[in-house]
């Protein structure tokens, strides 16, 4: 590939994985600031608002790892050029801040999920 399409291709891919974020932070924020109603509405709705953060979260971090992990090789790819941009340059060596993508925003929902069903339970 050129180095055109690997831009282009890295740019898709990054908003690919700023959109895979939007729903389950929605989500969290939604439900931490509705606890003490989903609380009260019983035990059926609690599982059910569990049930939807877990899906959208696997969901979510899915997205993410996958979005992050193409990313990566798109900047493997920009390294391997003869000659680079500076864009490219710059991609391929901010690209080792994809694991945070991959690795800790997951880890991150995980502990959130955590506590939020540990409030709601």
């Amino acid at each position: 590939m050129k180095e055109r399409q690997l831009l282009e291709l890295w740019s898709k891919l990054r908003n690919q994985l700023i959109l895979a974020q939007l729903a389950p932070t929605f989500l969290l924020i939604t439900t931490v600031s509705l606890v003490p109603e989903i609380k009260a509405a019983g035990n059926y709705v609690v599982f059910a608002t569990l049930g939807i953060l877990l899906a959208s979260g696997i969901l979510g971090a899915l997205v993410e790892f996958s979005a992050a992990h193409e990313a990566q090789a798109v900047a493997r790819d920009l390294a391997k050029l003869e000659k680079q941009s500076r864009l490219s340059k710059n991609i391929v060596k901010n690209s080792m801040w994809l694991y945070v993508a991959k690795y800790v925003t997951p880890a991150i929902f995980i502990a959130i999920f955590v506590f939020l069903a540990l409030a709601l339970l």
